[in-house]
């Protein structure tokens, strides 16, 4: 009888966490819902009162005028150019400096990482103009190398520092092995390290990319041609002295948000791929 009644509390805690789950996942998801079914509707029913929760007609005019502006395809390109430079380089250099943080004793290695944790707490809007005044001075204003190297000095702290605690989880040990059967540090990095390593490059690219992607303050006062901005700056031409055009603001956002989407599908079977080797590492 005991075990019954044991059963039926697992049971209903199980559904009172599922219910739970539910309604958590339908907060965080009804406004990308809304958003999408706004870029769809027609333009009648954008701003309809009271607002129709389902869809009532379905029409792409919304995606061919968003796609259509003049600045759209120009923005994608500096888009892509700058979240994957940004990627790239945080990845190569961050992991390289995680590296020696996590196998290497020297002198000022404890300062270090107290200074890479000091920089992720200042915030964004306080570094705003002293960047602008540095970059401008390098001459690097209105470039998209200088939005990438900008980039770089806030996505280094976090992915040097993420990267470090997963190296540090990998036993020094299978490197010594490696080593004891021919390879050199840099091969024994590269056949050891890295496959092991690859669930903390999952995590930090997507970190890396998501900011890039999304980030706003820095793109709009670095770059000033509107053919070098992004698409974050992009969606801003929605709104003018007219009024706003939701229902091409809304099919811009879903193109914006599409590309990161795909690459987090995409890296996300990397994440398993890369857990199962760091589950056989012993």
């Amino acid at each position: 009888m005991s075990r019954v009644r044991r059963r039926n509390g697992v049971r209903r805690v199980r559904r009172r966490d599922n219910v739970l789950g539910l309604l958590v996942a339908a907060v965080i998801g009804f406004p990308v819902y809304w958003m999408v079914l706004t870029a769809f509707r027609p333009a009648s029913d954008v701003l309809s009162n009271p607002p129709v929760f389902w869809p009532n007609g379905f029409t792409l005019d919304n995606f061919a005028r968003a796609m259509g502006t003049e600045t759209f395809w120009p923005n994608v390109r500096s888009s892509v150019l700058i979240g994957l430079g940004t990627v790239l380089v945080s990845l190569v250099i961050g992991t390289l400096a995680a590296f020696a943080l996590a196998r290497f004793r020297f002198a000022g290695r404890k300062a270090f990482v107290v200074v890479i944790l000091g920089v992720q707490m200042i915030p964004l809007a306080a570094l705003v103009i002293p960047v602008y005044l540095l970059v401008n001075d390098a001459g690097m204003t209105d470039t998209l190398t200088g939005v990438i190297l900008t980039y770089l000095v806030f996505m280094l702290p976090f992915t040097i520092w993420l990267l470090r605690g997963f190296i540090a989880g990998i036993p020094v040990e299978l490197e010594e092995a490696a080593m004891v059967d021919g390879c050199t540090r840099l091969g024994a990095f590269r056949r050891v390290i890295l496959p092991l390593l690859a669930p903390g490059l999952v995590a930090t690219s997507i970190f890396a990319m998501i900011q890039a992607w999304n980030e706003y303050v820095l793109v709009y006062v670095l770059l000033s041609s509107p053919e070098k901005q992004t698409l974050s700056i992009w969606l801003v031409s929605f709104q003018t002295g007219f009024g706003t055009d939701y229902g091409g603001m809304m099919a811009g956002a879903t193109l914006t948000a599409l590309p990161v989407v795909v690459f987090f599908l995409f890296v996300q079977r990397k994440i398993a791929a890369g857990l199962t080797v760091g589950a056989i590492k012993g």
